[in-house]
């Protein structure tokens, strides 16, 4: 391996002179640059770039955890990335799997050492385990958890977002609404806010709630969306709407509607959560609530760079905004 000494000695200056050429910390003559530049594209030296930033402090790479790399999550990175792209860093992916030992594992000191900053989206560490997170490197948390008050925090107004769409099939006709995806379960807060949302609307609108419309899933999968309404077509459960707590799991219902011959939005109205790209594509365009992707991603990466910076500043707890976008899957759309 060729040595910065050996670069020296072919220039004909000192280790120190070399150094400061590459790492560019003092004014070095122009003719001694050249030396040595030219010994080392003779030598094939090459720099240890990670050596060289953690003795800086500054490693210009940030990462994005989260629990798996499809669907919302890919689309949020697409949104971030270009964020970070012109604060001069580079965007790192890593995926934990929802799992609380991948998700503290990348929140540690060992790992920290690699990036400028971390935005991680919370799936299975609770609020004790972040408190016992110990790092003075910056850190944003993204996702649907109560998380401790020292952290800058973004998550989606899901309780709302859940209302809106439920508000909306109900204005259009729909009285039994499946809450497809959503839980009883206050451990598991999204499907449980997006619940809550469901709740409000049939409760504004002098509905009934009977806990027989919450139909969970396990993974969040098309195929379970799809597996869980077929279930409930075979159960003979009258419904004639549906509210998917997220565009995934709304297009499995899609499927089994189609299966069993019921006509969206005519026979059963549908509406999504999330806004993916997908959901425009998805005959006759699925009605979904916009996870504003583009707001997050850019209240999280302005969390972080402020951190980055070292401007001091009480952590903030943000609820992004979301909104409906109405389509052919419910009554009110084009």
């Amino acid at each position: 391996m060729v040595r910065m000494a050996d670069v020296a000695r072919e220039a004909g200056v000192s280790v120190m002179t070399v150094s400061n050429v590459l790492s560019e910390r003092l004014p070095v003559a122009d003719q001694t640059r050249a030396r040595v530049m030219a010994a080392v594209e003779a030598l094939g030296y090459e720099v240890n770039l990670t050596a060289r930033h953690l003795r800086a402090g500054r490693t210009d790479t940030v990462a994005f955890v989260v629990p798996s790399f499809h669907d919302y999550f890919g689309e949020l990175a697409d949104k971030i990335a270009p964020l970070i792209e012109a604060g001069g860093r580079h965007l790192v992916l890593e995926r934990t799997s929802a799992s609380p030992e991948h998700e503290m594992a990348a929140l540690s000191v060992a790992r920290l050492q690699f990036y400028d900053g971390v935005l991680l989206s919370v799936a299975g560490l609770d609020s004790d385990d972040l408190e016992r997170v110990s790092s003075s490197k910056p850190i944003v948390l993204l996702g649907e958890r109560d998380v401790p008050d020292r952290f800058n925090h973004v998550r989606l107004a899901n309780e709302e977002g859940a209302r809106l769409a439920t508000a909306h099939m109900i204005e259009h006709g729909s009285r039994r609404i499946l809450a497809l995806g959503c839980t009883l379960d206050t451990t598991h807060m999204m499907p449980s806010d997006r619940r809550i949302g469901w709740e409000r609307a049939l409760r504004d609108a002098g509905i009934d709630v009977d806990p027989r419309y919450v139909v969970p899933v396990a993974n969040f999968t098309s195929a379970d969306g799809r597996d869980a309404m077929l279930d409930v077509i075979a159960s003979g459960l009258p419904f004639d709407g549906v509210f998917a707590a997220t565009d995934i799991v709304a297009l499995g219902a899609v499927a089994a509607l189609a299966e069993r011959g019921l006509r969206v939005p005519v026979d059963v109205q549908l509406a999504g959560f999330d806004n993916l790209d997908v959901a425009r594509f998805v005959p006759p365009g699925l009605t979904s609530v916009d996870a504003n992707h583009q707001g997050v991603a850019e209240t999280a990466v302005g969390l972080l760079q402020r951190q980055m910076e070292g401007r001091p500043a009480p952590a903030e707890h943000v609820v992004a905004p979301v909104r409906l976008v109405v389509r052919g899957s419910t009554r009110g759309g084009a």
